[in-house]
């Protein structure tokens, strides 16, 4: 099994990932090769935290331009962790 670290990249900081947090969901940018298993022990692990739920999504790139060139920001993918009534991560944001 890979490190905790190479699994969980960062939170994902947004207003909506924010706002879940009051339901006890937390969002992080996950390595696109993690599986389900993978990310809750990474969450398990870093956290000291009981994980109920892992979905994952996968987040395409979108096209951006800068004059006349043209690129594409990378894909990406995203987990969201419910996390058991009673846990939670302090200072989420500040990850």
């Amino acid at each position: 099994m890979r490190d905790a670290r190479d699994v969980l990249k960062s939170p994902v900081i947004s207003e909506k990932s924010v706002g879940i947090v009051e339901d006890n969901k937390y969002s992080f940018w996950v390595d696109p090769a993690a599986n389900k298993i993978e990310i809750k022990a990474a969450v398990e692990k870093m956290f000291k935290v009981s994980v109920v739920e892992i979905r994952t999504m996968n987040v395409k790139g979108k096209m951006k331009r800068v004059g006349k060139y043209a690129g594409k920001t990378i894909n990406r993918k995203k987990a969201i962790a419910t996390l058991k009534a009673g846990d939670k991560i302090e200072n989420f944001a500040g990850l």
